[in-house]
């Protein structure tokens, strides 16, 4: 994979993404990276990996799971995509599939072995990075990470102001919401102050 010699750092980086067809083969599609960085990005948002209906639209949480996440952060549909604050790369950057017992499959390390460093290099000014999902946090976190999601959300603490770990929005997780009433209570005020600070800043 090659890019112009001329390309901005961040812009080859994301040429070689959507051109990378590593998993070509291994996947039961064909691979469709999903990625939306910008200079200007300052709040990114790092999930597991985009499901069905994002490998469909090419855009990212254009879907129910998108409309939790942005409502968690205070922000409307249009300010998602139209404002270059606000950039999205996730973990992988293919939809993994659907498993016979449903829910998606597990994103490949593969993925964010081969590209997560380079793109994070290229993205100087973020602030703020919210980790969606325990694949996510355990990637970026490493051993910081705790026992399991529910524990790594409860400790958000620790990893202020420059990391938020974060529930997946999935509707699967409705019950998990309802058993730990501390997320909205403590996490989302803190969300939405965050995005608040960045976007009006």
């Amino acid at each position: 994979m090659t890019t112009s010699p001329d390309a901005s750092g961040l812009e080859a980086v994301l040429a070689d993404i959507r051109a990378c067809r590593a998993c070509l083969g291994q996947l039961p599609h064909t691979p469709r990276p999903v990625v939306r960085v910008f200079p200007e990005t300052r709040l990114l948002i790092c999930g597991q990996a985009p499901g069905r209906r994002v490998h469909e639209s090419g855009l990212p949480f254009t879907d129910p799971s998108g409309d939790r996440l942005r409502d968690w952060m205070g922000v409307d549909y249009e300010t998602f995509y139209a404002d270059h604050r606000l950039g999205v790369a996730a973990q992988a950057f293919c939809y993994p599939g659907t498993a016979s017992k449903g829910g998606d499959y597990p994103p490949p390390r593969r993925c964010a072995e081969l590209w997560r460093p380079q793109l994070l290099a290229e993205l100087p000014g973020v602030e703020l990075t919210l980790l969606v999902g325990g694949y996510a946090q355990v990637w970026a976190l490493g051993d910081r990470a705790k026992v399991n999601m529910t524990e790594t959300v409860r400790a958000w603490r620790d990893y202020a102001p420059d990391i938020l770990p974060l529930p997946h929005p999935s509707w699967r997780n409705t019950a998990w919401l309802k058993r730990n009433p501390w997320f909205e209570a403590e996490v989302l005020p803190y969300l939405r102050e965050r995005v608040r600070g960045i976007l009006g800043g």
